[in-house]
């Protein structure tokens, strides 16, 4: 599945060589699907071809989306982190109670159990 973005032409050229800005990179992309964009249009880029023109709104909203999309999948991501790293303290502690029950082992100091007599 292939995901089209819009972006704002920034600038074209003689050639319908538009400028465009993504995520603080500049790109160089064709109009030759879209003769009608103009310098200030939202176009839907894939592989370097603008394939369609947005209203402005449309593409605000889309942008607005992908945002989200991008700030929960963070989120969700740092979750993760966190379990892992509970998990991870739980594995810590649980090694470690058991290499204190081993010492009491091999010391012989545990309880007696049961109804022993000396």
């Amino acid at each position: 599945m292939c995901l089209a973005i819009p972006t704002l032409i920034t600038s074209i050229d003689e050639d319908q060589v538009a400028k465009i800005e993504i995520g603080g990179i500049e790109r160089a992309i064709s109009l030759i699907f879209t003769p009608e964009a103009r310098v200030g249009d939202y176009a839907l880029i894939h592989s370097g071809y603008a394939i369609g023109i947005l209203a402005p709104e449309e593409a605000e909203e889309t942008l607005r989306l992908l945002r989200e999309m991008e700030e929960a999948a963070e989120a969700e991501e740092a979750a993760a982190e966190a379990e892992d790293a509970d998990a991870e303290a739980e594995y810590a502690d649980a090694e470690a109670e058991e290499a204190a029950a081993l010492a009491h082992v091999e010391r012989g100091d545990l309880p007696k159990v049961g109804n022993e007599t000396a």
